[in-house]
């Protein structure tokens, strides 16, 4: 993973998708099940972490424009 938006998407997708394996025992669908609720409460941490460096960002671009201080947290460089 490297750990962009669009990775940790793909990785919602992955679980999603194991989810669904119809081969899973019960026993295994459980450990799946607890393991999915923990990467969809990391994953709201990182989205919500986005959704304020974006605010950070739309804040700067109102007051103090050409400041890219938010960029990096959103995985932006300016290239």
């Amino acid at each position: 993973m490297k750990n962009t938006l669009s990775d940790l998407n793909n990785y919602l997708f992955e679980s999603i998708e194991r989810l669904n394996d119809d081969s899973l025992s019960n026993e295994d669908l459980e450990k799946e099940i607890k393991r999915s609720e923990a990467v969809q409460k990391v994953a709201k941490t990182i989205i919500d972490n986005g959704t304020l460096a974006l605010q950070a960002q739309k804040h700067f671009d109102d007051y103090a424009p050409g400041n890219k201080v938010a960029m990096p947290l959103l995985g932006i460089t300016d290239k």
